[in-house]
C-alpha cells in the first residue's frame, strides 16, 4: 500500500491553484507563520496482481464512467450538493489512475501494510463518513476533505495515521479530522475486528 502527496492544484485546474492559495495566506496570516505548499493525498493499495486507487476527487469531470465510486457528498454547503458542480466522490477504483500521479512529492511512501490491512481498508472505504467538505461538521477542529478521507483509513487499520505528515515545508488541511474522528469512533465502538469488516475482495 502506498501514499500519494499531491500538490494542490498539480491536476492544472486554475480555481483549484489559485483558491488553494488565497486559503494558505489567510490562514498564514491568522497563525502567525509562514506560508506552506498544501497538499492532498491519495492511496493505491495493491492485493495481488490487482490494484486500486482509493481517494476523494470531485464528481464533475471524471476520467472514466466506471471509477469505483462508493461514496457522495456535498462540496461548501449541504445544499450546493444537489448540483453535481458542488458533489465530491469516494472512489475504490479498481485498476483506476492517479491523474497527477507524476507530480507527486517524495511519493509513493510505501506504508507496509499487511494484506489483511489492505483488505480491511478497502472493505472500510464504503463506510466512511460524507460530511460537507470543506467544513467541519463533525467538531474536529479541522475541515473535511480528501485527506480526512486517508487519515481516517490508515487511521483505522492501525497504520498510525496521527504519525504520517506531508512532505517538509508542506501541510495537509483535513488530515486531523480524519484522524480524529476515526479515534472517536475507535474509542466508543472498539477496534474493528476482522468479522466486523466484510471481506474484500
Amino acid at each position: 500500500m502506498c501514499l500519494f502527496w499531491l500538490p494542490l492544484g498539480a491536476d492544472g485546474n486554475p480555481a483549484v491553484r489559485w483558491g488553494g492559495r488565497a486559503y494558505e495566506a489567510i490562514a498564514a496570516r491568522l497563525e502567525g507563520r509562514d506560508r506552506l505548499r498544501l497538499f492532498h493525498s491519495a492511496l493505491l493499495v495493491r492485493l495481488g496482481g490487482t490494484s486500486f486507487v482509493v481517494e476523494m476527487a470531485p464528481a464533475w469531470g471524471a476520467p472514466a464512467a466506471e471509477r469505483g465510486v462508493v461514496g457522495e457528498g456535498a462540496v461548501g454547503l449541504a445544499l450546493l450538493g444537489r448540483s453535481r458542480l458542488f458533489r465530491y466522490e469516494i472512489r475504490r477504483w479498481r485498476d483506476g489512475v492517479i491523474a497527477d500521479a507524476d507530480q507527486a512529492v517524495n511519493s509513493p511512501s510505501d506504508l507496509n501494510a499487511t494484506d489483511g490491512q489492505a483488505r480491511a481498508l478497502l472493505a472500510l472505504v464504503p463506510r466512511c463518513p460524507t460530511p460537507v467538505w470543506g467544513r467541519d461538521e463533525l467538531a474536529t477542529g479541522d475541515m473535511w476533505n480528501s485527506n480526512s478521507l486517508v487519515a481516517w483509513l490508515l487511521t483505522h487499520v492501525g497504520l498510525h495515521g496521527d504519525e504520517i505528515a506531508p512532505p517538509v515545508h508542506g501541510r495537509a488541511p483535513g488530515w486531523d479530522a480524519g484522524v480524529r474522528v476515526a479515534q472517536r469512533q475507535m474509542e466508543r465502538n472498539g477496534a474493528l475486528t476482522a468479522s466486523e469488516v466484510s471481506p474484500w475482495p
